[in-house]
């Protein structure tokens, strides 16, 4: 039995000793560089302020994009309510405020809304106006008022905006 465990002994010393090739792992390739994350924005995705074109002006009005409002605004001069065939009219004139552009305006009245406001509730007449928005011509309605207090003409508020418009308020000018 003695000699089984020296030869067993032996074995393994040897088999210890011989010279064995050193396992080296591959040099790692360079790693590649993350790829860059490119976001691409929906074309539905508008900004708190973008251009709105009432035709048959050339000009863009800078409009306040507005979700908190229910019905969007515009503010002209001249405004006048009258009769036509028995029948509510509204004239006004529309002045872009940048370009000097300005339009006489005659359409019917659709119906005359109460608007919420801090001191007094008022009345306005409500029109219906077209409107182009990035590059999308369409009806909407709008309620006008002579207010030059107000810091955009136009203000587009959810009757433009649903289902038509997502807005990010970190984005202005997006549409053409």
């Amino acid at each position: 039995m003695r000699k089984i465990l020296c030869f067993a002994l032996v074995f393994l010393i040897s088999a210890c000793s011989t010279d064995k090739t050193e396992i080296v792992p591959p040099i790692a390739p360079n790693k590649a560089p993350e790829p860059k994350v490119v976001y691409v924005r929906p074309n539905n995705v508008i900004g708190a302020v973008e251009p709105v074109y009432f035709p048959p002006m050339k000009s863009a009005f800078p409009a306040r994009i507005d979700t908190g409002a229910t019905t969007s605004a515009l503010d002209v001069q001249n405004l006048k309510v009258f009769e036509r065939d028995g029948k509510k009219w509204v004239s006004f004139t529309l002045i872009n405020r940048a370009s000097g552009e300005s339009h006489d305006f005659e359409k019917p009245r659709r119906k005359r809304i109460r608007v919420k406001r801090i001191i007094e509730d008022e009345h306005r007449p409500m029109v219906e106006l077209d409107v182009k928005m990035g590059g999308k011509t369409f009806k909407a309605d709008f309620t006008v008022t002579e207010r030059t207090d107000f810091e955009y003409q136009a203000l587009i508020g959810r009757n433009v905006l649903s289902g038509r418009a997502i807005v990010d308020v970190s984005l202005e000018n997006t549409l053409k």
